[in-house]
């Protein structure tokens, strides 16, 4: 799939604030326009950017019903109420109901935490949930990355005496739920400064404002939690920028130094340890293992992990753990070979349209959210994947550049018997009668809003740079950068016209990759990079012919010899006048 590349020069204005950064980046025009385009325009704000400081997070109060929500739980403690602490299966969820509950503990014991289970349960609070609370006195619940919809379930909890506080982060509906406090971001007339916070990033202010109302100054215990905030930012993919960024830089940190027990085993079984564990780290290998009980056995078996106080204790449970994530990618390959299968099968699933609906009531629950983002990356369309049980339609989907799909499963939501999500990822259901009609639908409405510039792959170009610019000044200054993520991606660049060093080779199990060794015109320098499944390019490459490329560069350690330097590409191009 041919990819577009996208480079804008900077407006005259910001050309102009790039000049005044220079002499701050050492006079590096690169690193100034990186930090130009991330918003950052002073050294001051640069100052802020490289150097996240815990006292720049917000004041927790800023937050709509932040009051009522710590009254409410003050005078749960006061009367020796029982708390339940109630959260979302998935790796958000999970790690803001160990945060929360972690953290009151120090301070009151009448509590306990129940995580849903995908099959029994069902996503969000049930009766079933709202029962088990009654049943043991339970009176006030936090429920965390979820409960913005719970509407009815949360009336029921009214009628057995038990009160409700929301922390959550998923786009709300006109009517709300009849919460003592709705800690959300995202609510009407909210002005938080930072709107994309995770569910765990919500929980984390709750507890910053429990802290300062009752003049809790030991901030080491709350900062101690900071981790399980970072893991939370990285897996739910929110933007690391604002106040974001601050948590996720302190919670890496923390994540490298001394990270909560049950992380610490789960780090161990990735072998990371003594590495430089990153934001990408947590995406492809923490995150996964944290999600795989949710997803295949129980979320409870997390918590049960993240609150654990005994290493040996941790890693026994973090093994199986790890067991539940081999099963999981088991199943997931499986289950995407299916689909690919059913596409293959079907032209008409994707042939003329712009969007992708399967369906099939055998496939597992806890696999199809995967499976419509390997779809989405294969076909570069918004996917929606379904399974069922006794009549109804489970579903999740997965959406494309800048394309909300919120709003597209919104249109449709006569037909649906509920949903909730973020503008790129939605879980859904609804009467397997009503496939027919929501596809057709879903289809139509993507169609008429969708711009065709969508529906291809893009690559977004920070800098264009010669390999005289890859100083070691410049690869200073561009750790200070991580973490890396939404809002601030691992820059990409762009250099023209290099060429071979004569050295470079086809690898892999079927020669699909080349490692290569390449120079330009503006050094002497050979700099060696590495390009996945572009083994077509190698003829031309092998006969020193010049090349574009655009690449990110990675850093390695390399033993006693220091970093180890490789570009990774993302995408050749045979130079304009070849």
């Amino acid at each position: 799939m041919i990819k577009k590349w996208n480079y804008e020069p900077l407006a005259h204005r910001q050309a102009e604030q790039e000049e005044a950064l220079r002499r701050y980046c050492s006079d590096s025009p690169p690193v100034a326009e990186l930090l130009i385009r991330r918003g950052v325009t002073t050294p001051e704000e640069a100052d802020r950017f490289f150097s996240p400081s815990v006292s720049d997070l917000h004041d927790p109060f800023l937050m709509k019903d932040m009051d009522k929500a710590v009254e409410r739980l003050n005078k749960a403690m006061g009367a020796k109420e029982r708390i339940m602490v109630f959260g979302d299966y998935d790796v958000d969820g999970t790690t803001a109901v160990a945060l929360v509950y972690k953290y009151l503990q120090n301070f009151y014991s009448n509590i306990e935490y129940y995580i849903p289970s995908r099959s029994d349960d069902g996503y969000g609070i049930s009766r079933k949930s709202i029962d088990y609370a009654a049943e043991n006195n339970v009176k006030l619940i936090i429920i965390l990355d979820c409960g913005i919809k719970a509407n009815d379930e949360i009336r029921y909890a009214r009628e057995k005496g038990i009160d409700f506080i929301i922390c959550d982060h998923h786009m709300p509906d006109e009517e709300l739920p009849e919460a003592v406090a709705i800690l959300n971001p995202k609510l009407p007339g909210n002005t938080y400064p930072c709107r994309d916070l995770s569910g765990c990033g919500v929980g984390f202010k709750f507890m910053q404002a429990f802290a300062m109302s009752n003049g809790l100054t030991n901030h080491g215990e709350l900062e101690s939690l900071l981790d399980l905030a970072a893991v939370s930012i990285a897996a739910d993919l929110v933007p690391i920028v604002g106040e974001n960024r601050v948590m996720a830089y302190h919670g890496l940190k923390r994540l490298n130094s001394n990270p909560n027990l049950g992380l610490r085993s789960i780090i161990r079984l990735c072998k990371l340890t003594n590495k430089n564990i990153t934001i990408s780290d947590v995406i492809f290998k923490i995150g996964p293992r944290i999600n795989a009980s949710g997803r295949m056995q129980s979320g409870m078996e997390t918590v049960d992990l993240l609150t654990m106080r005994d290493l040996h204790d941790a890693y026994e449970k973090g093994k199986d753990i790890d067991r539940h994530n081999k099963d999981r990618k088991e199943l997931d390959k499986r289950i995407t070979e299916e689909a690919n299968h059913l596409i293959e099968k079907d032209v008409e699933v994707v042939q003329g349209k712009r969007t992708i609906v399967i369906y099939n009531k055998d496939w597992h629950k806890g696999i199809i959210g995967i499976v419509a983002s390997r779809l989405t990356e294969l076909y570069y369309k918004p996917v929606v994947v379904l399974t069922g049980s006794d009549g109804i339609a489970t579903g999740s989907s997965r959406s494309v550049r800048n394309f909300d799909i919120y709003d597209a499963i919104s249109s449709t939501r006569d037909l649906l018997e509920n949903f909730g999500g973020h503008p790129y990822a939605v879980g859904l259901s609804l009467k397997e009668e009503n496939i027919p009609e929501f596809s057709r639908r879903f289809e139509q409405y993507v169609s008429e809003h969708i711009h065709p510039s969508q529906l291809s792959p893009q690559i977004d170009i920070d800098a264009d740079i010669t390999f005289a610019d890859i100083t070691p000044e410049f690869m200073g200054a561009l750790k200070k950068f991580d973490p890396y993520g939404p809002g601030n991606q691992k820059p990409v660049f762009r250099t023209r016209r290099v060429i071979d060093f004569g050295t470079s080779k086809l690898v892999g199990r079927n020669l699909e990759h080349i490692k290569l060794e390449l120079e330009d015109n503006s050094t002497s320098r050979v700099i060696s990079a590495i390009a996945f499944n572009m083994a077509p390019y190698f003829e031309h490459i092998h006969a020193h012919k010049p090349i574009d490329i655009v690449y990110t560069i990675e850093q390695t350690k390399h033993g006693s010899k220091g970093d180890k330097l490789q570009l990774l590409i993302k995408d050749i191009r045979i130079s304009a006048d070849h």
